[in-house]
């Protein structure tokens, strides 16, 4: 038995694609224009669909008792209307992941909800956005980001360990699937 929290192995196992992440953000150069943000939050919303897809699996909701205040499908569905922005058709990807791959997946949007602050910041000094427009998808949980991450990570601290590996694999697609869609997304001609 090892003595490695999972979201320790997760944080020092997904670390490679976290930094490929914020390096993909700084190229698409999300906070040049709204046109710009658009795109990022067509591929935000895109990756909610494929993780919201199985918040109905009861094992997922038995591992993460709060499930249902998590989740940025529709915010990022009211920032593609403010935005004046397609929304893309609900097609998602992830039928396939069941537990425990599932909570990689939920790893990594979680991770973006906790990291979002400083994009939330961007987003309404640059470009003039709010929790109430343009920016729902970005802004904190209303009992704040710190509070919901931790309960998050004690549910994933408390999973077996006979889980951890296809737990850490599911992030890895996660990561992948978010890097496809924001390539996709950004690198549309102006």
């Amino acid at each position: 038995m090892t003595d490695t929290l999972l979201s320790s192995r997760l944080r020092a196992e997904t670390r490679d694609w976290h930094d490929r992440m914020e390096t993909l953000m700084q190229r698409a150069d999300v906070f040049a224009s709204r046109l710009n943000y658009g795109r990022f939050t067509t591929a935000q919303y895109l990756f909610q669909q494929d993780v919201e897809a199985f918040f109905d699996d009861p094992r997922l909701q038995q591992a993460v008792p709060d499930l249902q205040v998590r989740g940025r499908l529709e915010a990022a569905r009211q920032d593609l209307l403010d935005l004046e922005q397609p929304v893309p058709p609900q097609l998602p990807q992830t039928r396939h992941v069941t537990m425990p791959s599932a909570l990689g997946w939920l790893y990594v949007s979680e991770g973006s909800t906790l990291g979002a602050a400083f994009l939330f910041n961007e987003a309404k000094e640059k470009l003039g956005l709010s929790a109430d427009f343009g920016a729902r998808n970005l802004a904190a949980y209303p009992e704040g980001r710190a509070r919901v991450w931790r309960r998050f990570i004690a549910s994933l601290d408390e999973q077996p360990a006979g889980d951890h590996g296809s737990i850490v694999q599911g992030a890895r697609s996660a990561y992948a699937r978010f890097e496809a869609l924001l390539l996709a997304s950004t690198s549309q001609p102006t």
